[in-house]
């Protein structure tokens, strides 16, 4: 986390530059930012550094494909708004505002008076709302991964190795 944008963040002596927006108020947990955030960032540092900094979310019109999943599978929100919602909020940020409220499950942003939608796959929604990761994702669906197993065992009885009944293990 302390590594989090370091070159914007720091000056030359490694003190906090009072101009850079994360710098501003102690406690910040929601950064807002432009198109692509994460563009290029295939490794899960990127959102380590943001995680530990702590950040939670990240307001943006779009992410990069693997920014996104990885933010996903480690707690962080990717939020994409429309380019004016993303305006909007900047401005909003830069005028003094500075609650900023994020339901994710009607997938709205409250910032003073404005009350904006934002975009998140119904999968991803889960996982963050649950705190799940993929294997807890799928865990979910248990009683329907067994019930699939057991159709298919009558249905192909030769495609399915039945482990315990061979005493392989």
């Amino acid at each position: 986390g302390r590594y989090l944008l370091h070159d914007l963040r720091l000056d030359a002596a490694g003190e906090p530059r009072r101009d850079f927006p994360l710098n501003r108020h102690d406690g910040v947990s929601v950064l807002v930012a432009g198109r692509n955030f994460g563009g290029g960032s295939s490794r899960e540092a990127a959102v380590y550094a943001l995680a530990d900094f702590g950040i939670r979310a990240v307001i943006a019109p779009s992410f990069g494909d693997i920014f996104a999943a990885n933010a996903v599978n480690n707690g962080l929100l990717p939020a994409r708004v429309s380019e004016l919602d993303g305006e909007a909020l900047t401005k909003a940020l830069g005028d003094g505002a500075h609650s900023l409220v994020i339901d994710l499950k009607t997938c709205r942003i409250v910032l003073g008076n404005l009350n904006l939608g934002f975009a998140l796959d119904p999968v991803w929604r889960t996982k963050l709302i649950e705190g799940w990761d993929d294997i807890d994702m799928t865990a979910s669906h248990a009683e329907t991964i067994a019930a699939f197993r057991k159709n298919d065992l009558v249905a192909r009885p030769w495609a399915s190795l039945d482990v315990e009944a061979s005493g392989q293990t």
